[in-house]
């Protein structure tokens, strides 16, 4: 048997508030395992340029932080979103 190889996705998470659409939103990177478990966060400064995520998440409660987000909810075909080939 070959060595088995783990696959890390990155994972964008939109931290917006739906009630005030002139709170600016935040931008939370994520590198995650292939069963969804998160290896590393990273806080983004700003809205990112290109699209290099597998997957987009957004929760539009006004949270401030993913610890205290518990209603997240996937966005399909989003422009950050990388293109699967």
């Amino acid at each position: 048997m070959g060595a088995k190889r783990s696959s890390k996705r990155k994972v964008l998470v939109i931290l917006s508030n739906r009630w005030n659409r002139s709170q600016t939103p935040r931008f939370i990177e994520l590198d995650c395992d292939e069963k969804g478990t998160i290896l590393k966060e990273r806080p983004l400064g700003g809205k990112p340029g290109k699209a290099a995520y597998d997957e987009v998440w957004e929760n539009d409660e006004g949270k401030t932080a993913l610890s205290s987000a518990y209603r997240i909810k996937r966005k399909y075909g989003h422009p950050l979103e990388r293109r699967k080939q």
